[in-house]
Parts: structure tokens; sequence; C-alpha cells
């Protein structure tokens, strides 16, 4: 064995105790903060003792598991985005060991996520696990049991991951690996204190944000750790693009904390109960990793910069966040098994219940317009994507490069509709009224992406961000031309398909089942929002796309999908009105609003927004292909004008000698 070799086997020895010893710093601090507040917990539930094995082995395993499942995450991130793969698509030796412990994780987080059916449903029941549990049957009561049930997916998903990334060895797989490991989290984002009580839109959101922005930020650095650790290569570049995305991940943390903590409790609550010093422990533990996330930024990462080899700074401060980060999230685990304090006066209305909030009244034009409710996802997303677009433009100009202000207006005009949607009194009713849930479905399906589409996002990232040449490794916008090139872009892009996605959404939503099952469910809702959302962006990216497409069709195939299209949308609404049976009337009617009690003409109503929504985007979309029309034929003669002068119109008179001989032929 060479010296090389004795020593990249040292580094790789080195990592495993370090991620190990994490995950335990993690799970005992969880299981000592558990134990301390037992007794508290079993008086508010009311349940009998499960045993020690319960009591202390399921927060030990959660928040272990918990640091595997950050683990994945941040590997499959160093693996995408921050070391380069080699020039022909596959990953170099750095992102393949990223890969592998994201991996290796992920398996680890199945096999907690499958331990912690069990512990959960000995926790719920009371009974202890070692003796009065069958264990052939614990698998299927997990069924009965929300929070078992979610650990029995987490389980599930993660074990997909796991297998999926085995064969990987291309970096287009990479970013795939990303998403399916931060799904593996949100069953548990959709149980637990966020997804019950009033307010749990808000809760179940700030949650949602808290925790993939934890995931991003504790996994990036544990894998990034163990990158420079191992002396992988590309090191200062890795830590300057993390440095950036921690940035972002220590706002929305933040953010999303105050708000997930102000739906809970009181500000009194904070000194006065064992939740909420669970909760200031936390936010000093986050206000201490973002002073050592300012520290790396001054002296870690810059070192690198200077001289990549320089990683002993780096490292140093990388294991004490990493230290910080397995207290945090065992703090985090001891808060979610801690019972919230009771509010001062909690008489919830069953509409509060059911959606999260109260209504004042019927919906009228002034509720519509000031009632307002802001989503935190969506609503956040349209004032992210309009910032964004504007910096991309100043960017532009500041160069000098013109950019049209129609696009402009088109884009910040959709931005604007998608905040007014989700945040306004739209979306404030949209949970409790077909007929505006059905106006919120046609403005995010019909209006907000014939505008979004209209800006030309893509086209203004590929002109405002840097290119890279040469030797350089890739950048965002090689990773974005890389998805534009895709297979799954190409396949997407099929007007067949798209038409297909677009149009069969609306027949199998509320036909198929899937509405009346899902209407109930926050989640879903968000589900919905972002299945209209998307779906009408593709459908009129294909057609009206001002950005290339990886499958361009002539503005006659447009005009004709467009034609084609358009009229099943006015049958879906004649249908909907014709249909006596009332979609999810069960929830409508639990909701107990005495204002809202014709539901089948409510959904009359909705039919008929349905039939009648297509006109406006219709005109827009003719507008617009026209436009797009004309100047195709435009630039076409000005080519064709240019080719003329350079030849002195050598294609005209070859027609006009085409046309002589002709003519002495027919003299002939």
């Amino acid at each position: 064995m060479t010296i090389v070799e004795a020593r990249g086997t040292t580094r790789n020895s080195t990592v495993w105790p370090i991620l190990v010893g994490v995950a335990v710093l993690a799970g005992a601090t969880a299981a000592g903060i558990a134990g301390l507040s037992l007794a508290a917990a079993l008086t508010a539930t009311g349940l009998p003792d499960p045993g020690p094995v319960t009591n202390y082995g399921l927060p030990f395993f959660r928040a272990a598991g918990e640091i595997a499942a950050v683990v994945a995450v941040g590997s499959f991130l160093v693996a995408a985005f921050l070391v380069p793969p080699q020039r022909n698509g596959v990953l170099d030796a750095s992102g393949y060991r990223a890969l592998r412990l994201g991996t290796v994780a992920s398996g680890v987080w199945a096999v907690c996520a499958a331990l912690m059916v069990p512990l959960t449903v000995s926790d719920i029941t009371g009974q202890p696990l070692t003796s009065r549990l069958d264990p052939s049957a614990i698998w299927s009561v997990a069924g009965l049991i929300d929070v078992a049930g979610a650990w029995r997916w987490t389980a599930l998903l993660a074990a997909i991951v796991t297998v999926v990334s085995i064969p990987v060895l291309r970096w287009s797989w990479t970013p795939l690996l990303i998403g399916g490991a931060l799904v593996t989290l949100l069953p548990l984002v959709l149980t637990g204190h966020s997804s019950a009580g009033g307010s749990h839109d808000l809760a179940t959101n700030s949650l949602f944000v808290h925790v993939v922005a934890g995931a991003l930020w504790a996994g990036g650095l544990l894998a990034l750790l163990a990158h420079a650790i191992r002396g992988g290569e590309h090191a200062d570049l890795a830590a300057r693009r993390f440095s950036a995305v921690a940035l972002w991940c220590f706002v929305a943390m933040a953010v999303s904390g105050v708000v997930n903590a102000l739906v809970r409790i009181q500000p009194a609550d904070l000194v006065h109960t064992s939740y909420g010093w669970l909760i200031l422990g936390k936010a000093a533990a986050l206000s201490v990793l973002g002073v050592l996330g300012w520290l790396h930024r001054r002296h870690g990462v810059a070192a690198l910069q200077v001289n990549p080899e320089a990683r002993g700074p780096f490292i140093r401060l990388a294991l004490v966040e990493a230290g910080v980060f397995g207290l945090t999230f065992g703090i985090a685990v001891a808060l979610g098994r801690t019972p919230p304090p009771p509010p001062a006066v909690f008489n919830p209305s069953v509409t509060a219940v059911e959606i999260g909030y109260d209504l004042a009244g019927p919906p009228t034009v002034a509720r519509i317009l000031f009632d307002w409710r802001f989503d935190l996802i969506l609503g956040t997303a349209a004032i992210v994507f309009a910032g964004l677009y504007l910096a991309g433009v100043r960017r532009l100009r500041k160069r000098g490069d013109p950019w049209p202000t129609g696009r402009i207006v088109a884009w910040l005009c959709g931005c604007a509709v998608l905040l007014f949607t989700t945040s306004s009194g739209v979306g404030r009713y949209m949970p409790a009224m077909f007929s505006v849930h059905m106006a919120a479905h046609m403005l995010l399906s019909m209006l907000v992406p014939v505008l979004l589409v209209l800006g030309a996002p893509v086209t203004l990232a590929l002109r405002a961000l840097p290119a890279v040449g040469g030797d350089d490794p890739p950048g965002p916008r090689e990773w974005l031309l890389a998805a534009l090139h895709s297979r799954v872009s190409k396949f997407l892009t099929n007007p067949i398909v798209a038409t297909v996605i677009f149009v069969g959404g609306f027949y199998g939503l509320y036909f198929g089942g899937i509405f009346d099952e899902a209407v109930s469910s926050h989640a879903a809702h968000v589900a919905m929002n972002l299945h209209f959302l998307l779906t009408g962006y593709l459908f009129y990216w294909v057609v009206i796309g001002v950005d290339p497409t990886p499958r361009p069709i002539p503005h006659i195939a447009k005009l004709a999908v467009v034609f084609g299209s358009l009229p099943l949308h006015a049958f879906f609404g004649v249908v909907l009105m014709g249909t006596k049976a009332v979609l999810a009337g069960d929830f409508y009617q639990s909701l107990q609003l005495s204002w809202h009690s014709d539901l089948l003409a409510d959904q009359r109503l909705g039919g008929g927004i349905a039939w009648s929504a297509g006109e406006v985007p219709l005109v827009l979309v003719l507008i617009a292909l026209l436009v797009q029309w004309r100047r195709t034929d435009q630039r076409t003669a000005v080519r064709l004008d240019r080719a003329a002068d350079r030849d002195d119109d050598a294609d005209l008179a070859a027609y006009n000698a085409m046309l002589l001989k002709l003519s002495t032929l027919d003299e002939r």
C-alpha cells in the first residue's frame, strides 16, 4: 500500500466515527431531555408508561435517524452541485464518494424509520414493546395510527432512495436523489403538533420550510466536512457554493421557526413552560450556528479560497458546528415529544379545527380583496420569483444589455396574481367553498402560467448567469442547460404529453375521486395548487413560451393544440354544472357554515367558472401566438434580405431564369 492510499484509508476511517458521534449525540440529547419531561408527558396524555425501551429508544432512534436523513440529503447535494462531475457527465471520485455516503445514510434512515414503527405503536398505546405487543401485528396496526403510518411510509421511501441510488454513476441522476431524500422527510412534517388544531395551515407550511432548510444546511455541512476530511478535490469551490446555500437556509429556518413557535404558544409561555424552555434552547443553538456560519465565511471558507489545501480552519469550525447541530436535532426531537402548553382560551370552532382558521362570513368583494392570510409557500415563492427576476434584469442592464419591458410586466403580473390567489381572500375561502376553489384553480392553471411564460425566465437566466469555459467547473447556467436538454424535459415538452397532463388533471382530480379524499387535508391543498401551477406552466411553455423548448413546433401546430385543448375545458365545466352529486359534500357539510348550505348550487357556480374562465387566457394566448408568428416572419424576411444582399439576389435570379426557361418551352 502506498503512502497516498494509506492516508486515504485513514481519512475514510476518520469520517465514520465523526458522523456516528453526531448521531449518537443527537440521540442521547433527545433521550435525556425526553426522560426529564417523561412524567409531564404521561400526565398530559393520560397513557400508562410503556417502559424504558420505548421512553428512551424512541427519541434516540428518531434523532439519530434524522441525522442520517440529513446526511443523505447533504451527500447528494455535494455530488450534484458542490463538486463538478467529469466532462462526460460521469461523477468524479469526490462526487462518487459523496454519493455512496448518501446511499449508506439513506439505508440507515430506512432502518431507523422501520424501528420507529413499533416504538411509536408502543408509545401511543402505552404497552411495553418487549412483553405485550405481538411483533407480527405491529406493522399492520401502524396503519391505524397516523404517526406510526407516517414512519412506515418514511421507511419505505428511504428504502426506495437507497436502492435507486446504488447503480447511479452519472451526474444527471443526483438532483433527483436530492428530491427523493427530501421527500422521505415529508410524512413527518404532516404529523405531530403542526398537523392539528388551530392555525395548522401556518404551522404545517412553516414546519415544511423549517425541515427542508434544516436538512440542506445540516446535511450539507456534515457531507462537506466528510469531503474535506477525505481530501476531496474542489474543496474551495464546494465550500464557497455551500456558504451561499447555508446563508439562505439560516434565514429560512429563523423565520419559519419564529412563525411555528408563535402559532403554538404565547410569548409568556417561553419562560413559564418546559415547551417554551425547549424553544429558547433551540433558538440559542440556532443562534450559535449562525455565529459559526459567519466565522466559516470569514475564516474557513476564506482560507480555502487562498489555498485549497489549507483545510484545517474549515475542518475545526465544521467539527464544532456538527456538534452543535447534533445538540439542536436532539432538542428538536425532544420538543416534538413535549406537549405544548394549552391556550388560555381554547374553544375553537369546527371551521378552525378543520381548515385552521375561522371565516368572518360569506365571501364579499371587501373580504376577497382585503381579508388576507399569507401563504408561506406559494406567497413567499411569488415574492422571491419577482425579486430574482428583477435582479436578473438589473444585471443585464448594468452591463448594457436590453430586456423587453413587456416581459418584465408579464412576469411581475404573474407573480402578483399568484400572490393574490394564494394569500388574499381567494386563498382564505378556497378550502371552504368549491366555487372559490375552482376560481383559484382557474387562476393558477390558466392565467398565472400564461403571464409567467411570457416573461421568458429561462432566457433571462441564461443571459444573466455567467458562463464558464475551458476547464472551469459547470455552474448554474450549465445546470439549467442540462435540465433543458434532458430526456425528462424532452418527454414533458411533447405537445401531446403536455396537453394530456394539463387537461387530464381536471378530469382525474374531480371525477376520479381524488378531490373527495384530498379536500380535508391542508397538504393536499398545497399539492393541488402546485399541480395546477406546474401543469399550466408546462402547457403554455410549449404553446406560447418565449423560452426555447427541447421540442420546438411550428406556430400552426401550436394554434391547433390551443384550439384542441380549450374545448375540453369548456366541456369539463358543462359536465360539472350538470352533475347532481356534490363533490366532497361530507367535508363541506362538516364545516357547519350557516351561510353556505346549498352545496349543489355552489358546485354549479364552480362549473360555470370553469366553463367561462378559458376566454381571457384564450385571448392572451391568441394575441401572443399572432405576435410571435409575425415576429418570426419578420425575422425570416430580414434573414432572406441579408442573404440576398450578400449574393446579389442569386435566389431571385435563379427563379427568374427558371420562369424564362418555362416561357421559352411554352413558346416552342
